[in-house]
Order: structure tokens, then sequence, then C-alpha cells
């Protein structure tokens, strides 16, 4: 089987698929239930919007806390046996989740599930079965998974719920990790030797370097940010809508022009951004996007037309943000430091994560679900101002996500 246009031989080929298949399940497994809890979590004993948020989030910490151990630990042992472990563990939170019967245990399986922390791992067992000069194309194929599996769960979580209800969701979540398991050992080769890569996973002499650098911490703010307003936003906008009038088995029909009109709208922005020399000026103008949109979540209360446009603007700015930040991360800490501040990058990413449902889940309790949109656009607004200080790297270079 001859190479295909990227480059890649048949055994890279293989590898690439095989790792996105079990990266974008297991994220689409995490995402599943965020546009369905909140309105689960009302009819579950104990709960409160701040531990409704907290079950949300929590996986973030988690996750945060021990996917640059579970990377390092890989470089000792091997890759696959510490994805084994980590899919095994995601597999048990969800079963957890799934038979849970109050807040509390939903909060220890979600945790469980972020405590299998693969992603250094598979992006260095990645490295060790592709050629340095298609190992970034490679990584960018994986990395794409994520904003994949999210529109996805988006799309497909308010009409699972509908068929299986949320612990089905979290069923279906076990079975797609023990699907994981079976890619990584019947599709996925074994590496002759697993070496370090710079380029692709954390070396831990270099995180001072990383945190040291003024521009590569404005970029790891900005996807704390963003990941925090948007796991906020899902604790506030599924009630709004029902309180709209939009039952919530036709959720899923909003959320699927919102999202696809999104994706569309943004193209544009990141052409002009990469290819007009615009990156600086389309990037601000996200982030002013997105603090505009959750501003018009306020404002539009109880109009179901209303709260589509304003997600569509929300999502507009969301995915431009999503596709921009890790491409300005790899060309600012290119070579040896790139997988260092990657690693950074996502745990900065998933701790937003944490802290939105941390966050949201408290305005919501103490002040209701209009103000979890003017907190967002607040936090957004404190991005935009240090962000104003960015540098766009002249030289613009392949990146992954």
């Amino acid at each position: 089987m001859p190479p295909d246009k990227n480059g890649l031989n048949p055994q890279e080929r293989r590898t690439t698929i095989g790792l996105a298949a079990i990266y974008g399940s297991r994220m689409l497994g995490l995402f599943l239930i965020l546009p369905v809890f909140a309105l689960y979590a009302e009819h579950l004993p104990s709960a409160t919007p701040v531990l409704t948020g907290i079950a949300i989030g929590i996986y973030g910490l988690t996750q945060a806390v021990l996917q640059i151990p579970f990377g390092l630990v890989s470089d000792r042992i091997g890759r696959k046996p510490v994805i084994v472990v980590g899919l095994i563990l995601f597999a048990i939170g969800s079963v957890v989740a799934a038979t849970a019967d109050d807040i509390w245990m939903i909060i220890a399986g979600r945790a469980i599930q972020g405590s299998g922390a693969i992603a250094a791992a598979v992006m260095a067992l990645l490295a060790d079965l592709t050629r340095d000069e298609y190992r970034t194309r490679a990584m960018a194929t994986v990395g794409v998974t994520i904003g994949f599996s999210f529109t996805v769960a988006l799309i497909a979580g308010p009409l699972l719920n509908a068929w299986i209800g949320v612990p089905g969701l979290f069923w279906l979540t076990a079975a797609l990790a023990l699907v994981g398991i079976a890619i990584l050992l019947g599709v996925i080769p074994t590496p002759e030797r697993s070496s370090v890569h710079g380029e692709a996973e954390p070396v831990p002499g270099l995180f001072g370097k990383v945190l040291r650098d003024p521009q590569l911490l404005r970029l790891d703010l900005g996807i704390f940010c963003l990941h925090l307003v948007l796991t906020a936003l899902f604790l506030a906008v599924p009630l709004e809508l029902v309180e709209a009038g939009l039952a919530e088995n036709r959720h899923a029909w909003l959320y699927l022009p919102v999202m696809m009109g999104g994706m569309g709208l943004m193209v544009p922005f990141v052409i002009k951004a990469e290819k007009g020399g615009k990156m600086k000026e389309v990037f601000l103008g996200g982030i002013a996007l997105l603090g505009l949109a959750q501003l018009g979540l306020y404002a539009t209360q109880g109009s179901i037309w209303g709260i589509g446009l304003a997600l569509l603007a929300f999502f507009t700015a969301f995915n431009l943000l999503e596709a921009t930040l890790p491409s300005l991360v790899s060309k600012l800490a290119p070579g040896a430091i790139r997988g260092t501040a990657m690693g950074v990058y996502s745990t900065s990413q998933f701790t937003g994560a944490f802290m939105g449902g941390l966050t949201g889940g408290w305005v919501h309790q103490h002040y209701g679900t209009a103000m979890v949109f003017v907190t967002s656009a607040i936090i957004t607004l404190i991005w935009l101002l240090v962000a104003q200080g960015m540098v766009v790297p002249k030289k613009q270079v392949g990146h992954f996500p």
C-alpha cells in the first residue's frame, strides 16, 4: 500500500487512525453528558448547582494533575501499559457514574474518569511509531479529534439521552473505553523502543523555560479561560432553553445548526489570520466576540431564537480560538520544547474545565443562571486585556493542535 497524500506509510496511517480513534472516543465519552447533565442533576439526591458544576468539571482536575505524570511513567515502562491502565480507569469511572444514585457518586466517577489521563502517552506512542518528517502531520490528525468529538457529543448527547438516559451515556462511555483497549492491542503496533520526543511530550528539565515565557503563559491563560467559560456555559444554557420553552429532547436540533454554522463561519477568519497576516487582530476579535456572545445570552433569556443566535456567535468565536491557540503555542515553542509547552497548555485547558464547573455552579447557586453569563463575560474581558500584549510569530510553520 503506497503512502497517502500526507506521506504516511501503511503502518503510520494505521497507527494514526487507531490512536485518533482511541483519543477521540475517550474525549467523546467525557463530553457526552455536557449538554444534558445540568437538567438530569436537578432530580438527583443531594444535588446543588455547585455540586452539579463539580460533577461536570471534576474530570478536568484529575486529568490536569495526572496527564504529565502518566506521560513520564510511559517513558519508563512503555506506552501501551500506561494507556491500557488509563482506559481501564476511565471505564471504571464510567461504571461508577452509571450506577450512581446520588451526585456524590457521580462526582467520584467523573474524577476516576479523568484520572485515566492518557493524552501524553498517546502522543508519545504516536511519536515512537512515526518518522520525524511526518510526525507533526500525524499529531495534527489525532489532535483535531478533540474538536470533532466535542461537536459530535453536543449533538448526540441530547439525542442519546432521550433514548438511554444519562446512566446509559455513562455505560456507553465505558464500552468506548473497552473498544479503545481492543484497538490499542489489536491494531496499534508495539514500538521496538520508546524514546523521549521533545516535540511530542513533556520533558521535566524544560518546564522552567516554558513557565518563564510570558508569551506562552498568555496562551495558557487563554485556553484556561476558554474552557472555563465553555464548561460554565453548559451549567446554564440547558436550563435557559427549557425555561424558554424548548423541550429537553429537542435541544440537539438547536445545537446542530449552531455547531455547523459556527464551524463554517470561523473558516474565513482563520484564513484571514493565517494567510492575510491578521493573526493578532482576528484573535483579539474572537475573544471580544466570545464575550459579546455571553452578554447576548444574558440579554436574550426567554427567547429560543435569541439564545440560538448568541450560541452561534459563541461557537464561531470558540471554534476560531480553539483552532488558533494550539497553533500559536506550537509556533512559539518549536522543536525540543514543543512537547513540554503543549503539556503545560493541556494542563491549563483541563484546569479551566474544572474551574468552569466550580465557578459556574457557585454563581448559579448564589445568583442564578443569568449571572453565569455575566461572570463568564467578565472573565473573557480580563483575557482580552491580557491578550493585548501577545506577539505573533513572524514565521508561520506547521503545527499540531
